[in-house]
């Protein structure tokens, strides 16, 4: 992305240099030390490449991903830049292709080139909740009295919009149970068990990685074993995406949305949605969004104005990702998450809410404590674990089984991190007897 001095405006620099404008990296970035992407970052340095609060033990990195200094300082230059130019720039009137359509295509081309897909089979969202909640609400082939499938682990704001086809489009809202402790085995059984218990489903909502317990799920499996009922599958890949090592064709799903502010640790107010090319005409046009081509993927996005400088990042934070790696970067966050885990097996009191088979978790972990039965306690002990031993978590609920406390390592973390939170479970895990 180009880089403007804070001292010159956009537009006076357009009328210099227009080639300095193009959504391409300009002669100036790329000469930068401080502003260049580096072909090749070891793990054992990200820490380097974040600025957090050393204060506090944060294992908290799942409602966003913290960014790198270099995806931070772009954002703020991009922020500056689409401030000068104001509406010039997203008018479309600034030569070399600086503009708003340059941008939404360079966020689009990185994205795909992240996932392994065609750019024309992906649009760019504010959220990953954004970009469900749109094939959820749009997927048009549901008739009344068809059935949609979830579980207790997806997600609240996606169990939501399943429950407005309900309410809305009268369809049949069916849920199930996912079985604790899980296996492979059991996953498989208790999808083909709700398949089967209900004749007339047409839409099932698969959650790759919860965002409650880190349960990772077999998404392939269960899609293949969904089409051969002639269920279409709407895959929630918000904590898969970056974090796992594998792209789009690996799930071959045909509808998946996720967050880009998570594990590529762009900007907050990302997301992106795709749709198998040949499945486009199954998802409804955005609130009759006809500015756009109905045959543009574009078109599945609500139309309306997004975070500019955000979006024009994501390419930054796309090539951040190939910097580390993504079989090095699941390979790290396995490492942290497993730090801790490994150390607190000999406690009795506490309960691990996924199983060791390393297929079927990432770095997201929650447990609970012995004795930890209510929203409240779950509360209490995040509070306890931040107040006494400033190690930050984060307690969920809509569990079966009953509320956990979640631990999620994030790239920038060491095993201070982790070591932390042992240290205070040690301390803390008869809290509740």
């Amino acid at each position: 992305m180009t880089i403007f001095s804070g001292r010159r405006t956009l537009l006076k620099a357009a009328l210099a240099s227009p080639a300095a404008l193009s959504i391409g990296r300009s002669q100036a970035e790329t000469s930068s030390p401080s502003h260049t992407t580096p072909h090749s970052i070891n793990v054992v340095d990200l820490p380097k490449e974040y600025d957090v609060d050393p204060t506090i033990h944060n294992l908290e990195n799942g409602y966003w991903g913290v960014m790198p200094r270099l995806v931070a300082e772009t954002y703020a230059r991009h922020t500056i830049t689409v401030n000068q130019s104001n509406s010039i720039w997203a008018r479309n009137m600034l030569p070399g292709g600086a503009c708003l359509a340059g941008g939404g295509h360079a966020a689009r081309a990185a994205i795909a080139r992240q996932v392994g897909c065609d750019i024309d089979e992906l649009a760019i969202a504010r959220s990953g909740s954004d970009a469900l909640q749109m094939l959820i609400a749009n997927y048009k082939p549901l008739k009344p009295g068809d059935a949609v499938i979830h579980c207790d682990l997806d997600y609240d704001a996606m169990i939501a919009a399943v429950n407005w086809l309900g309410d809305h489009r009268g369809a049949q809202i069916v849920s199930f149970v996912m079985p604790e402790p899980a296996t492979t085995a059991n996953i498989l059984q208790a999808y083909q068990d709700i398949l089967n218990r209900t004749p007339r489903a047409k839409l099932l909502l698969l959650t790759q990685v919860s965002n409650r317990t880190g349960l990772v799920t077999p998404v392939r499996e269960i899609v293949a074993m969904a089409r051969a009922r002639g269920v279409d599958t709407i895959v929630d890949a918000a904590h898969g995406i970056a974090c796992l090592d594998f792209q789009l064709a690996d799930l071959d799903a045909d509808f998946v949305g996720w967050s880009v502010h998570k594990w590529t640790s762009a900007p907050l107010g990302t997301g992106a949605l795709y749709v198998r090319k040949s499945r486009l005409q199954d998802i409804d046009i955005a609130f009759d969004n006809g500015d756009i081509p109905a045959g543009s993927v574009t078109a599945r996005i609500p139309a309306g104005t997004i975070n500019f400088a955000a979006i024009l990042s994501i390419s930054t934070a796309v090539d951040f990702h190939f910097a580390i790696g993504a079989a090095a970067k699941e390979r790290h966050l396995r490492a942290l998450r497993n730090r801790w885990v490994d150390q607190v097996r000999d406690l009795p009191n506490v309960e691990i809410c996924v199983p060791d088979d390393p297929d079927r978790y990432c770095t997201i972990t929650s447990f609970r404590l012995r004795g930890m039965k209510t929203d409240a306690d779950a509360q209490k002990l995040q509070r306890t674990l931040f107040e006494k031993y400033r190690v930050h978590t984060v307690w969920r609920k809509g569990v079966h089984n009953g509320p956990v406390v979640r631990v999620t390592p994030g790239l920038y973390n060491t095993y201070d991190a982790p070591d932390a939170l042992v240290a205070a479970l040690r301390r803390e895990h008869t809290l509740f007897l």
